[in-house]
């Protein structure tokens, strides 16, 4: 009996942003990535792996890309893993209703000799608004395997797996080449005839793609092409190109080419204006879309306060009866404390917020979800280009209310290096989530009944201050021209309750992980410091004499003018491992235990806290240096310590500065 070998298919999926293709992606390999409804969310390469008929299919999600000019780092990532990693079959991922610009794409494709098929996806929506496409005249003319997919139907699936097979098994037919005038062809075949004979130095790349290539002066072909020893030839022949102008010509006839095979396979049916283009008038309107977009921001928090408040009371109690629990029944006393006061005071006064949290990023999730948040860019565009931004900045921005790490890693999307650079270094002024326990606290004890406006216009004053630094570094230590916004707004959907709920989850389980790693051990070092003298005596819990205390004491002097006393002082220095141990260490150094009514309490009770200086910790706690992990993607992602440097003493600057305007100026005004 012979024993069946399984065999292995590299895929690689590939398609512009908004296609589905990520969706496609979770639904093949089973994989738990986030599926964010606008460009730039995929900006690393996914991997999974699923078997079918016996056959172990590994799959890679490349990034989406409208080109493959390697411009910008997720064009380079997808070219690159085609030309390098060489996949057994590219799926590319075509939204249905939008067949032309995917087209641009698929010749890019086929002129880079990828092994091509195509994933047409949302076939659903297309039949729907009564237009049709002949898969088969269009299979025809590119000569690939077209499949229609509806992304989340497990028989498409079926069918996308099946298709992957048959395609791998079959011998791929050759394209025919495009066609860009008689004077372009003779310079291409003339550098193809000179790339033949340069070895092995141009790697096994089609020779064709090559010379186009260097004809468009693509920066990574031309560097390649100046390591092999037929340079002096190359340039010879390219001495007389206008490689600007030749991309542009060529980039045209690649358009026109895809509109016109758009034009030959489909028939449009006539339609009268949607209730999708109505609304499209209103949300996207020059005027009114940035009104509507700060009224739905404003209704989300609202919304977070007060849903998410009777679950926070909960939370306390539970966590409060726990900490009586362990100071009655746990024994020496000074391990009820740590447990009871350090570990559950610190770690119990952050995870008291996890309802509003969660509450906050389902939203969030929604808004993604519906299309949303891409017409929320677009109505942005002309104001982020006015302050000096890119277009593109506002997408990083809106990532940040959730977190700044990917974030800053979404800049990765913005093709110019100045754009890029300010938009990371402005991006932690965007209010994340682990921020929220402050603002949280603060507005219950001093603001009751305008918490979430409260909490509104400290989102609104982080983009203010990121607006107002990103038109200062562009006047100043950054000139230019910022680039605009180019993208297409996605279908409007009802947002999927699974992937909502998913999205929440993992974002709350990364908030609960967090309590339980890096928050503990700050509320356990806290307990340490408020605990004991430098000489490591046993000293009144929380007081001056502690090394907590003595640390506080120490730059007390540079927060007074704030309003902060040295306990403040104390938490701020522990928010910048997390900016949720900010309460945690407040909890610890109040000796509230684990009860946030108890840490209320002691915060109302003591003189040292106002209602300005609550409102100068909360903008403080918005604008000082971000958070450890933030701190180490800048440096990663600027590559320099230099930038790094300047985003931390930048922001702690304005932070004092602003807390010390309304400290001072308020107590001016007699606030």
């Amino acid at each position: 009996m012979i024993e069946m070998v399984q065999r292995t298919i590299r895929v690689a999926l590939a398609g512009n942003p908004n296609v589905g293709k990520t969706s496609l992606f979770n639904r093949l390999t089973g994989s738990n990535q986030h599926v964010g409804n606008w460009p730039g969310v995929t900006v690393e390469v996914m991997e999974g792996a699923r078997t079918h008929n016996g056959i172990r299919i590994e799959i890679v999600d490349l990034p989406g890309t409208y080109s493959l000019s390697a411009y910008s780092n997720d064009e380079r990532i997808a070219r690159d893993h085609i030309l390098k990693k060489d996949p057994d079959i590219v799926v590319q991922v075509v939204d249905a209703t939008n067949l032309e610009r995917n087209l641009f794409l698929t010749l890019q494709l086929l002129e880079l000799g990828a092994p091509l098929m195509i994933a047409l996806n949302k076939w659903d929506l297309l039949l729907k608004r009564g237009d049709r496409i002949d898969v088969r005249y269009l299979s025809d003319i590119l000569k690939v395997p077209i499949i229609p997919t509806v992304g989340l139907k497990e028989e498409c699936i079926t069918g996308l797996l099946d298709s992957m097979v048959v395609s791998f098994k079959k011998k791929r037919k050759i394209p025919e080449a495009i066609d860009y005038g008689p004077r372009t062809d003779a310079k291409i075949r003339e550098i193809s005839r000179i790339l033949e004979g340069a070895g092995e130095v141009l790697g096994p790349f089609p020779k064709r793609w090559l010379a186009i290539k260097l004809i468009e002066g693509d920066i990574d072909v031309l560097e390649l092409a100046g390591r092999s020893r037929l340079k002096e030839e190359l340039m010879k022949v390219l001495k007389d190109v206008d490689s600007e102008a030749m991309e542009l010509e060529m980039t045209d006839i690649r358009y026109d080419l895809a509109s016109r095979l758009a034009r030959k396979v489909t028939r449009y049916a006539r339609r009268k204006a949607s209730l999708a283009d109505m609304l499209d008038r209103v949300i996207t309107h020059r005027y009114l879309g940035i009104p509507i977009f700060l009224v739905i921001i404003w209704a989300m928090f609202q919304l977070t306060f007060t849903v998410g408040e009777p679950f926070s009371l909960i939370i306390d109690r539970g966590f409060a009866r726990l900490g009586t629990f362990m100071m009655d029944n746990v024994s020496p006393h000074w391990l009820a404390s740590l447990l009871g006061e350090g570990v559950l005071g610190g770690v119990g006064s952050v995870l008291v917020f996890l309802p509003n949290i969660m509450i906050l990023f389902f939203l969030i999730s929604v808004l993604e979800g519906s299309g949303y948040m891409s017409r929320a860019a677009y109505v942005m565009d002309r104001l982020m280009v006015k302050i000096g931004l890119s277009g593109k900045s506002f997408i990083p921005m809106v990532i940040g209310f959730g977190c700044n790490v990917p974030a800053i890693m979404a800049t990765r999307t913005i093709e110019d290096r100045k754009d890029r650079l300010i938009t990371i270094l402005v991006n932690p002024f965007i209010s994340c989530g682990a921020r929220l326990p402050i603002y949280i606290l603060f507005t219950g004890i001093f603001f009751k009944g305008s918490g979430g406006t409260v909490v509104f216009g400290l989102y609104l004053l982080g983009v203010l201050a990121a607006i107002g630094s990103a038109k200062l570094f562009r006047l100043t230590i950054m000139k230019g021209r910022p680039a605009p916004l180019i993208m297409e707004l996605p279908d409007y959907q009802l947002p999927s309750l699974k992937e909502g709920l998913r999205h929440t989850w993992e974002k709350g389980s990364m908030y609960i992980r967090k309590a339980g790693t890096v928050i503990l051990l700050g509320s356990v070092i806290m307990w340490s410091l408020a605990n004991y003298s430098l000489r490591l005596a046993p000293v009144d819990y929380g007081s001056r004499s502690s090394i907590a205390g003595q640390l506080g004491v120490l730059f007390e002097p540079l927060i007074s003018p704030l309003g902060f006393d040295w306990k403040i002082g104390v938490a701020l220095i522990f928010g910048f491992f997390a900016k949720e141990i900010v309460v945690g260490a407040l909890g610890v150094l109040y000796n509230t235990g684990e009860s946030e009514q108890a840490l209320t309490d002691s915060i109302s009770q003591d003189p040292v806290f106002t209602p300005l200086t609550s409102m100068g910790l909360m903008v403080f706690s918005l604008l000082y240096v971000p958070c450890i992990a933030t701190v180490g993607v800048i440096k990663q992602e600027t590559g320099s310590w230099i930038w790094t440097v300047f985003s931390i003493l930048y922001g702690t600057g304005l932070a004092w500065i602003a807390a010390f305007i309304i400290y001072q100026g308020g107590g001016l005004l007699g606030l």
